[in-house]
Order: structure tokens, then sequence, then C-alpha cells
């Protein structure tokens, strides 16, 4: 089979195995919407302080969030027996990373799709600069936050504590991204300054994490 085809085949399990159950779903609903509650109960800002904590907020929310689909990205195939079966085959490692990678940005963006407008209702936001913007905001740091996850969550599969290794091995590396979300959606928010800067920042960041993750992920998995 091609690159693709492998690729395909593997995503479209990953949705129907997911549709069928929706673990991951379900759980990071359910995960950030008690954290868009407990932050609306902590804090009670004025139309300004929302525009200047918001990004922070949304993006610390939804990195939380995405952790507990991320814990479950390998653990199916960990359970049947797949990535045995995959190592011994003669396809490569790199379209079932990607599958994998393609799949939790799908899933995270569900779940920003449906949490976005809550936030929206709960701190009355309302874009003061180009609203547009917002959208290759969510696009590259939702991959930002996948690509790494979905490399960190399969180097700490076989581990004692996974759902404890996975946080601290994404965390730290996720600072400079998390950095450029939320000064890029804060500058949107409030219209004070441009957010290209913190675009084109995540842009390079997700071109060196993908690039870093596709040559190393062949490593991980002959590791296993």
């Amino acid at each position: 089979m091609s690159f693709f085809a492998i690729t395909r085949a593997t995503l479209a399990k990953d949705i129907r195995l997911e549709w069928r159950s929706k673990d991951a779903i379900n759980a990071m609903l359910f995960f950030g919407l008690l954290v868009v509650v407990i932050f609306s109960f902590a804090f009670d800002p004025t139309a300004e302080e929302s525009r200047r904590i918001a990004g922070g907020l949304i993006w610390v929310a939804f990195l939380f969030a995405a952790v507990v689909a991320l814990n479950q990205t390998w653990a199916r195939e960990l359970r049947n027996q797949v990535l045995d079966a995959y190592r011994v085959s003669p396809a490569a490692a790199n379209p079932l990373f990607l599958a994998k990678a393609l799949g939790n940005f799908i899933f995270v963006c569900v779940l920003e799709a449906l949490m976005t407008p809550l936030f929206i209702a709960f701190y009355k936001l309302r874009a003061l600069g180009p609203a547009w913007e917002l959208a290759p905001i969510a696009l590259l740091g939702t991959w930002a936050l996948v690509i790494n996850g979905t490399f960190f969550a399969a180097i700490s599969l076989r581990t004692r504590s996974r759902e404890i290794m996975l946080p601290l091995l994404l965390f730290p590396i996720s600072i400079p991204a998390l950095l450029g979300m939320v000064n890029a959606t804060t500058a949107v928010l409030s219209g004070e300054e441009s957010a290209w800067f913190w675009i084109a920042l995540l842009l390079a960041y997700d071109v060196v994490f993908t690039t870093v993750s596709l040559l190393l992920f062949e490593l991980v998995l002959e590791a296993e």
C-alpha cells in the first residue's frame, strides 16, 4: 500500500472507532466544560480584561483537555497488539504516525468548535482586530499541540505511569507554541497589535516539530 493509502485507512479506522465509542470526545468535552465553569466562577472580569486574559484561559483549557485524548492515542493499538503487527509488517512507520496526528487534530478541532461559543458567552468576547486571523491561529496552534502530543504519547506508551508522563514531556516543549497561541489570540481580541509575528512563529514551530517527529518516529516504534 502507498503512503497515503495507509494514512487514509488508519485515519478512517480511528475516526470510525471514536464515532462508535466517543471516549475521547466525551472526556475532552467534560473536562473542557469543567474548566470553563471553574474559570467563570474564579474570574469576573470587565470587557477589556476579558480580551486580555481570554487567550490564555482558552488555550490552557484546550491544552489540558487535549491531553485526555492524546493519552488514548495508542491505547487501543497496545491492547490489541496492533503495534506489534505493524512493526513486523513492511509498511513504513510515518503513515501510522501521521494518521494518528490527523485523527487527534480532528478530535481537538471538534472540541474547540464546541467550546469556543461557551467561552464567548461566558466572557462576552468580541474581536477588536481582524477576526479571520483567529482561523490560522486555531489551526496552527492545534496542530502544534497534537503533533507533539502524538509523538510523546508514543514515547510514554509503555511507561508505568503514561498518564503522568505525557504531560511532563508535552507541557515544557509546548511553551513556545503556547506563548504564540496566547499572544496571537490576545492581539486579535484586543486589536492593539498585529498577530502576524506570532502566527509566523507558530508556522515555524509546526514545520520544525512535524519534521523532527516524522524523522524520529520510526526509532520510537522500533523501540517499543
